[in-house]
Order: C-alpha cells, then sequence, then structure tokens
C-alpha cells in the first residue's frame, strides 16, 4: 500500500473512520460496511484484513471493558453478568472447525476469488437491510448451518456478523448481546491474526499509525449514532446503508472480473 497517491490515501482514512463509526454505533459491520469500499481502491483483502483485525481486538475489547467497568460500579456483577457464557462456548464449538477452514482457504485463493465472494455476500446481506428482512433462524440445524457459515466467513473475510447476528439474536438476552458478540469476535480475530503471524503475512504495521486514529475519531462519532439508535427505529438507516453497498459491491464485482 505504499504505492498509491495521496487521494487514495484520503479515501482508505474517510473509510476507516466510516468502519470505527458503524462498528461502535451498530455494535458490528465495521469490515462488513467498510471492505467493499476498501476493495475498490486496493482489490486485495489481505492488505487490509489485519488493519480492520487489529480494530476490531482493540475497540470491542475496550467497548467491552468499558461496560465492564460501568456494571462493576453500578454493583453488577460485569462481564459475568453482561456476556453469556454458556451459549458462547457452545457456539464455538460449530464455529471453530469453519473458521480455520476459511482462514485456509483466504490465503490460498487467488484475490479475484476472495473478493468476488465478498461482494457476492455484501449484496446478500444488502438485499436484507433494504427489505428489512435480515437473516433469522428458527431451527437447530439452521442456527447450526448460519454458524458454520459464519465460521467459515469470518476466516476468509471478517464479514460473518449478520449471519452470527441472525443466530445469537434469537438466544441471547437483549441486556447481553452486544458484550457476548464483542467476546466472540475477539476471540476469532486473534485467531486469525495467529495465522497471519505465522505463515508470514505482511500485518501493515506501519499504516496503523496513521489509520488507528482515523477509526477512533469513528468510534467517537459511533458512541453518539448508538444512543441515537437505541432511542429510534434504525430501519431507514440500513435502507439506505443497503442501497449504497449493492451499487458499490456492483461495481466491484464489474471492475474486479473484467
Amino acid at each position: 500500500m505504499s504505492d498509491l497517491i495521496w487521494w487514495q490515501y484520503l479515501l482508505i482514512a474517510l473509510i476507516f473512520v466510516w468502519s470505527g463509526f458503524v462498528r461502535t454505533g451498530l455494535g458490528f459491520g465495521g469490515a462488513v460496511l467498510a471492505l467493499p469500499f476498501l476493495l475498490l481502491i486496493v482489490d486485495d483483502p489481505l492488505i487490509f484484513l489485519p488493519i480492520i483485525a487489529v480494530h476490531l481486538l482493540i475497540f470491542s475489547g475496550a467497548i467491552t471493558l468499558g461496560n465492564h467497568f460501568k456494571a462493576k460500579r453500578l454493583g453488577t456483577s460485569g462481564l459475568k453478568e453482561n456476556v453469556d457464557w454458556p451459549y458462547l462456548k457452545k457456539t464455538l464449538k460449530v464455529m471453530i472447525i469453519p473458521k480455520l477452514i476459511g482462514v485456509f482457504g483466504l490465503l490460498t485463493l487467488p484475490n479475484e476469488i476472495m473478493s468476488g465472494l465478498i461482494f457476492v455476500i455484501v449484496i446478500v446481506y444488502s438485499i436484507g437491510y433494504i427489505l428489512n428482512k435480515p437473516f433469522k433462524s428458527n431451527s437447530a440445524w439452521i442456527d447450526n448451518l448460519f454458524l458454520m457459515l459464519g465460521g467459515y466467513v469470518s476466516g476468509t473475510s471478517l464479514i460473518a456478523a449478520p449471519l452470527v447476528m441472525a443466530v445469537y439474536a434469537s438466544h441471547v438476552a437483549k441486556e447481553q448481546l452486544r458484550d457476548t458478540l464483542f467476546v466472540l469476535w475477539f476471540i476469532l480475530v486473534v485467531i486469525k491474526m495467529g495465522s497471519f503471524f505465522v505463515v508470514g503475512v505482511d500485518l501493515q504495521l506501519i499504516h496503523h499509525l496513521w489509520l488507528l486514529p482515523c477509526a477512533f475519531i469513528g468510534h467517537l462519532l459511533g458512541q453518539k449514532l448508538h444512543r441515537y439508535l437505541v432511542k429510534t427505529d434504525s430501519a431507514r438507516f440500513f435502507k439506505i446503508i443497503g442501497t449504497v453497498l449493492i451499487i458499490t459491491s456492483t461495481i466491484g464485482i464489474a471492475r474486479t472480473f473484467a
């Protein structure tokens, strides 16, 4: 990423502000709502995924610990009460093998195939957003299917949140959902970062120096969005996001396979 021109760096910075904004504001989506835009600038997921992974570790950890200490100040049990540990352990057993398969696929498949896969998945998610009908699971085998697919996709691109949310929202109490998901993301991202380190993937460390502050700006703005969404209907917001993502992903597919 050292041979780009100034306006490309500017766009990447703005996209990482956006990534931090949606991650904190929505509780997920820092990858799925940013990666399609990033791939339009540099069509190589392995450049951006290590950066996104580090941001997930930092901000999911910060939000979870912040909620933990807040709960302790209020006299509750913090992480023990905010996280559904039994369900988290149960779902990790389902997701771990597909997760590792996904990591292997990411490191061996051509960039064109991986980029195309990401764009297609995002289009499917976006249609659900526009129709206000996100993925929902109503049976054990569908739950496991979504979790396995989510594990695989998280291994390839870190954009598994909508699939995992479909299952967790049905089985985890609303009060525990956000912190439980953040602990899950943290565990999955640690696995991905470990695989990157072992096989020698460039972690883009120099670019963390300027992209982490961008994500932090988005994080601060996302806190305001989160407070707003708690009080209002977010269906319209998701319809707009879905429309923009479909347009972006369609352009990305055309560009990738042109």
